[in-house]
Formats: C-alpha cells, sequence, structure tokens
C-alpha cells in the first residue's frame, strides 16, 4: 500500500499559515505616506488639504488592509465571510451611534451621538411660532458714536477709532456681564444704542434676534421658516444684519432679504433673493451682509443675466437695478471711492467686480486665479487701490485702479504677493499705517508691508479667528474663543494680553460697541465690558 504524501498546497485551508509580511508593508507604506503628506511642502500651505490628504491616505490604508484580510490571507471561505461581516457590522454600527457633528477650519471632524439633539432644536419651543415682542419700546433710530451698526463696523471695514483698551486684561480681567445659549449660524452682532441684533438657527426656524446688551434678553425675534445644512459649514444663518434709520435689513442662508422694524421685529417688506434672480444657492449658503448705499439696499444676489448684484429701495424694497453676471462667493458689497469714481465693490466666485451705484452696470472687473471659495472683503486703500486676498493657496493682491481720458475705468496689479505670506480663507484683513494685519490660512496672525507685499512677521495661532482693529490694537478672536490684544506694528509680533471669552468652535466675527464686546459661535453668546485705558 503506497504512503499519501500531501503539500502544503494540499493541507486545509483553516491550517495555512498565514504570512503577515503583506499587512506590514501596507501598514508601513501607509504611515510613510502619511509622514510626506505632513511634512511636504504644498501641503504646508493649506492645513484643510493636509488633513483631507492625511484622512485619505489612512482611509486607504485601512482598505487595503481589510482587503488583504478577506481575500489574501488563505483562510477558508467561512472566516473570510465571517471578516467581511464583521466589519461590515462594526461600521454600520458605529454609523448608527454617531453623527459628523460639523469640522473645524481645517476640516478635522467633531462627533456626536445621533440621538443627542443639536444644541439649536433645544431652543427651538422658546420662539414658538412668532417673536416676542418687549413690553418697553425699543428704539434702533436713537444712534450713537460707539454703534457698530453692521458686519465689520461702522465704515465695514473692521477698524475702530476708539474706545481706548487697556492692554492688560490680567491686572483688569474683562467683566462678563451674560452668557447664554444662542441658535446655530455664524452671523455677528450689529449694535446701536443698548440693542444688539444677530441672525440664528433654532430648529426648523432662522431666526432674525433683538437683545438687550447688558442683560442679554431676547426683546424680540422674526421667524422665517426653513433650515440651511451643511456639514463642513455649519448650519443656520451666516450673514450679520445691517441697521439703519430704525430698520433691520437681514439675508438668511437660503436667500430670504427681510426689512423689519427695529421696535418690534415686524416685516417691513421681503424678497426672494434667489428665486427673483433665477441664482443657484451657494455650497455653504449665502452669507451676503447687505449694504446701505444712499438710498439703496445692496445684496449679492449671483443670477444670470446682469442679475449678480441687486439694488433695492430701503424704504419700500421696490427693486431699483441689477447689474453684472458672476455667481455670488461668500463676500459683502461694500461703498468705495476709486479714481475719483464711486462704486460698489463685490467680491464673487470668479472676479472682482465694481458696480456704478446708480445703475448697477460694472465699471470694472479683475478675474480671480482658482475656482475656490472667497469670502475676504475687499479693502480700499488710499484714492486709487484696493487690496483683496483668498486661501486656499491664492495669497493676496493689489490692484491699482486707473481712469482714462474717456472716463473709463481699468485696474492692474500692483503686486501679487506669494501664497505663503498671507492668504485670507474666510476672515478679512485691516490695514493699518502702510501694513497689511491678517491670519493666514488659519494659522498665524502676520503683517505684510502694503507697499511691496513684503512679510514684516508671522506670530501667535488663532486658527481659523477673526479680528478688529481698535486704534492701534489688534483684537483677536481665535477659532477656540480666545481674545487676544496684539500690537499692531510692522516692528515685531507682540500679544499684549488675552483671556477665554467663550467654548466651541468660534468663526463669527467680534462685535465691539464702545467697551461691551459681543462674541457668538454656533452654540452660545456672551457680552464683556473691557477695561479702558485710564479707569480704575
Amino acid at each position: 500500500m503506497e504512503e499519501a504524501h500531501t503539500s502544503p498546497d494540499d493541507a486545509p485551508a483553516s491550517a495555512r499559515r498565514i504570512s503577515w509580511l503583506p499587512p506590514v508593508v501596507i501598514g508601513l507604506l501607509g504611515g510613510a505616506l502619511v509622514a510626506v503628506i505632513r511634512t511636504l511642502e504644498l501641503f504646508q500651505e493649506n492645513a484643510a488639504y493636509q488633513n483631507l490628504a492625511t484622512l485619505s491616505a489612512l482611509g486607504l490604508t485601512l482598505i487595503l488592509l481589510a482587503f488583504w484580510a478577506i481575500f489574501f490571507t488563505g483562510a477558508s471561505g467561512s472566516v473570510r465571510a465571517y471578516l467581511l461581516f464583521s466589519g461590515l457590522a462594526l461600521v454600520g454600527g458605529f454609523l448608527s451611534l454617531v453623527r459628523v457633528e460639523g469640522v473645524s477650519g481645517d476640516i478635522l471632524p467633531k462627533l456626536a451621538w445621533r440621538w443627542t439633539p443639536k444644541a439649536d432644536e433645544r431652543l427651538a419651543d422658546e420662539i414658538g411660532e412668532g417673536g416676542k415682542p418687549a413690553d418697553a419700546t425699543i428704539d434702533l433710530t436713537a444712534t450713537t458714536d460707539r454703534d457698530f451698526p453692521q458686519f465689520l463696523g461702522p465704515a465695514r471695514d473692521a477698524r475702530l477709532n476708539g474706545p481706548r483698551l487697556a492692554r492688560d486684561w490680567q491686572a483688569r480681567p474683562p467683566k462678563e456681564l451674560w452668557r447664554q445659549p444662542i441658535g446655530a449660524g455664524w452671523s455677528s452682532f450689529a449694535v446701536v444704542g443698548p440693542y444688539a441684533v444677530t441672525q440664528e438657527q433654532r430648529g426648523d426656524n432662522e431666526l432674525v434676534s433683538c437683545y438687550e446688551i447688558l442683560t442679554g434678553k431676547l426683546l424680540w425675534a422674526h421667524v422665517d421658516p426653513g433650515r440651511f445644512n451643511a456639514v463642513i459649514a455649519g448650519d443656520g444663518p451666516r450673514a450679520t444684519p445691517t441697521i439703519a434709520d430704525g430698520l433691520v435689513y437681514a439675508l438668511g442662508a437660503n436667500g430670504r432679504l427681510d426689512c423689519l422694524d427695529g421696535a418690534s421685529g415686524e416685516v417691513v417688506w421681503t424678497h426672494d433673493v434667489l428665486a427673483e434672480n433665477s441664482a443657484p444657492n451657494l455650497e455653504w449658503g449665502k452669507s451676503c451682509s447687505p449694504a446701505i448705499i444712499g438710498d439703496l439696499i445692496v445684496v449679492s444676489a449671483g443670477g444670470p443675466d446682469d442679475h449678480s448684484l441687486v439694488a433695492y429701495d430701503k424704504a419700500s424694497g421696490k427693486e431699483v437695478w441689477h447689474g453684472g453676471d458672476d455667481p455670488s462667493s461668500y463676500s459683502s458689497p461694500v461703498l468705495a471711492e476709486l479714481a475719483g469714481v464711486e462704486q460698489i465693490l463685490i467680491v464673487n466666485h470668479h472676479a472682482l467686480a465694481a458696480h456704478d451705484p446708480t445703475d448697477g452696470r460694472v465699471l470694472w472687473r479683475y478675474q480671480w486665479t482658482g475656482d475656490q471659495p472667497k469670502v475676504a472683503q475687499p479693502v480700499i486703500v488710499g484714492r486709487n487701490q484696493v487690496l483683496i486676498g483668498s486661501g486656499y493657496g491664492i495669497g493676496c493682491m493689489l490692484l491699482e485702479i486707473e481712469r482714462s481720458d474717456d472716463g473709463e475705468l481699468s485696474c492692474r496689479e500692483a503686486w501679487k504677493s506669494h501664497s505663503r505670506k498671507l492668504k485670507p480663507k474666510f476672515t478679512n484683513v485691516v490695514l493699518h499705517d502702510g501694513h497689511v494685519y491678517g491670519i493666514d490660512d488659519g494659522r498665524t496672525l502676520v503683517c505684510i508691508e502694503l507697499k511691496r507685499g513684503d512679510l514684516k512677521w508671522r506670530g501667535g495661532r488663532y486658527g481659523h479667528g477673526q479680528l478688529l482693529l481698535v486704534d492701534d490694537l489688534l483684537l483677536v478672536q481665535s477659532e477656540t474663543g480666545e481674545v487676544a490684544l496684539v500690537e499692531a506694528s510692522p516692528e515685531r509680533f507682540t500679544e499684549l494680553t488675552r483671556f477665554h471669552a467663550i467654548d466651541g468652535k468660534c468663526w463669527n466675527t467680534p462685535a465691539l460697541a464702545g467697551p461691551y464686546l459681543l462674541v457668538r459661535n454656533a452654540e452660545k453668546a456672551a457680552c464683556y465690558e473691557l477695561p479702558l485705558e485710564g479707569e480704575e
């Protein structure tokens, strides 16, 4: 009788020896790829791209390891089926328990349990079907010289003449007046007198709400049905109301433009800006803060066939003109006088455009580099220059506006900075004494020389924060809710003092009305009285 012989290939699959070399190699290659991404110069200029590439590399590594485990271990079919279904069950179970609540400015996800309601949903029942008009008279016509009546302040340029802030908050800390929950959204506060107006999301309703500055009491709230959702960009409205002559103008994330009575929040007139101008909504929602231009209220619609920018009579709401063909981006109109001509500047998706305030026609246009979102406001420089900038590796450009003998306007680049110097992603920059200050792509504060665009210094880490210039001080709010004072000096970076103002992700621009600092994010709001120079 012949003796039976077996080869390794004839052995049962379950008894075969598994080679661990392939998963080790896959793991090492995945780790090396991540290391390259984290150190590669290409990704150093954009933390969001770096994090997305890192997550992609980790995901690819896990997929290859799973592919090896299921198909190339040499295990029996039943074992491979068990591995496959176990992996799918783990992924499905994780996704059924956890949702992505949002992301940081650098695209790092924030997770939450699926059964926990969003913060704004817990506030929905406090408003009901309508607002809550206060018993006392609310007067938004009584203005003061310390008002902050629109996005980025009185001149819409993030610069304030006073108050003179104390430079040491350790010796005299800011005084917290109130802190409370607020609905979702990235709006700032507009302030007139003792009242502050903002926009927020509560459940399925978008609100324009008026608060008392000293107490945080909700005085009235106008309610519009509708909700804007975006995992990356967050939920709710993102524009800031504008207050003028006792009226409040607010553009919602879905394109509804309301003019409200500042005393009660009741509707004076309203428009559906997107529908009326055949314009699509933006990926991350309409973000244009309405601009007062004489007797007009001007907003970016983003529609075709001369419906890019639209102006309405601010009292009656009647459309006065429309002009331009560019799709919108995430900026807001601003009035300027350049080369001796008054014009409305608006940063669009493909171009910076200048419109005639009388009829809306385009006076000149500068074509943007790249197809990325544009957010930062244009900065007017002297009599004939404009500074613009963007994140996503683009950087800043200084444009010079020229007027020909026949009155036609044109623009040319005075300089174009290297993208490493200053890339304002979704923050704004300020101009002071021939130098520009801004946060470079969610990383450090940067100072560049205006004349040639040369870098003077970079310092601090404020994430995707926001800033205001108060006299010769930069009031910087970090993405994590710290508020700091930094000297606006080209000599060196000097942070004088700081305090923690609010918890959570802070993309909203702070508002400063006299000594009162109003800060908020998508969940909380607070008001502080800042110490002033010369006071005890």
